[in-house]
């Protein structure tokens, strides 16, 4: 059934009053007497009254101006997908008054960031979307935008003890902890399994500690320490001989190695190497759909993907500076993204049509 419109003027002919009464009781302004305004109130609660945020923002023709802090996606193809997000919700709200400005930084140098959080603050933007990679670095930030009452949204790096308007994102301890989960089934009685980091500055990384530890804790729970060992390595693939040669220590040091856990959407780095190497009894977990880890994925030298819908994260990001400011709705200050197992036979579901 067709929910029946309620408009400002169905009240006031129910109230025996004028437009402009309603409006200041709706609006909490101007002086009412009181009865009027009780018997206003009460006739707004029976008629399931809501106001039309759409056709108020349209009305008002008010501008809004939002700055997306965002890596590079020329650094990282990862870093893509947030931008099509971030594009395509640009598309459907510039109708609404919104804008969107980016300013991006290189995700592995911390002073590109600063430099561009230092710019966005100036620019005093009605709203910001970030992705906090460096967390040593932001947490200045994050006080200075809410003394200026700038409203911030957090996506892909969810951060504790900080008061943004929303997290939107996948929840990195489950994450994790789904990750072990996966990697446990059909592995031979006691073996070893890594947690990998690849070309990323771990203490200064919060989420991907998160997962580390929601990886850890799963064999806890599940009494299986003495079945699995986990550790945890760093490596940097930027330099491709010497990746190649700490992979070659790490399995000569853990003989009984039989799966790794990359932390990252850099998957398709060890993918690579178990192929020159002809290394086919390691199990591969990562993350994200990009085009090195679906090659790897299709040819089975990586047995699972997480996607984490990083193209989500960028789209609800913006939404929801936009539901705040211009719908005046309420918004959850968490909106978890569903953890997504990919595997070769149902990729083709998960990719976007319109890139």
């Amino acid at each position: 059934m067709k929910k029946k419109i309620v408009r400002i003027k169905d009240i006031a002919e129910r109230a025996e009053t004028s437009k402009g009464t309603v409006d200041r009781v709706l609006h909490n302004r101007g002086r009412v007497a009181e009865d009027v305004r009780e018997r206003v109130l009460k006739i707004i609660k029976e008629m399931n009254y809501e106001p039309n945020f759409l056709a108020q923002s349209l009305k008002t023709q008010r501008t809004y101006s939002f700055i997306a802090l965002v890596p590079d996606p020329k650094s990282d193809p990862y870093w893509e997908a947030p931008e099509h997000g971030i594009a395509k919700a640009e598309k459907e709200l510039r109708q609404y008054g919104i804008s969107i400005t980016r300013f991006t930084f290189d995700p592995h140098d911390v002073n590109s960031f600063i430099e561009k959080a230092k710019l966005a603050s100036k620019e005093h933007p009605d709203g910001l979307l970030i992705a906090p990679l460096f967390y040593k670095e932001v947490l200045p930030f994050f006080k200075e935008w809410e003394a200026l009452k700038i409203p911030y949204v957090l996506f892909n790096t969810q951060i504790s003890n900080i008061n943004p308007l929303c997290y939107i994102g996948q929840d990195s301890y489950q994450s994790g902890f789904l990750a072990a989960k996966i990697l446990s089934f059909g592995l031979p009685e006691k073996c070893s399994m890594v947690v990998l980091h690849i070309d990323e500055d771990l203490p200064n990384s919060a989420h991907l500690i998160t997962k580390e530890q929601g990886f850890k804790d799963y064999f806890v729970k599940k009494n299986l320490t003495d079945k699995y060992r986990v550790i945890g390595a760093e490596l940097d693939f930027a330099e491709n001989d010497k990746f190649d040669q700490n992979m070659d220590q790490l399995l000569r040091k853990e003989q009984n190695l039989r799966a790794i856990y990359v932390t990252n959407s850099k998957a398709f780095a060890i993918a690579q190497y178990l192929e020159k190497k002809k290394i086919d009894h390691i199990k591969l977990v990562g993350y994200d759909l990009i085009p090195q880890n679906l090659n790897y994925l299709n040819l089975e030298l990586i047995d699972f993907l997480i996607n984490q819908n990083p193209l989500g994260q960028g789209y609800w990001g913006i939404y929801q500076l936009a539901n705040h400011l211009v719908f005046k709705k309420d918004i959850l200050p968490i909106k978890f993204l569903p953890l997504d197992i990919i595997t070769q036979e149902n990729l083709e579901y998960y990719l976007d049509p319109e890139k």
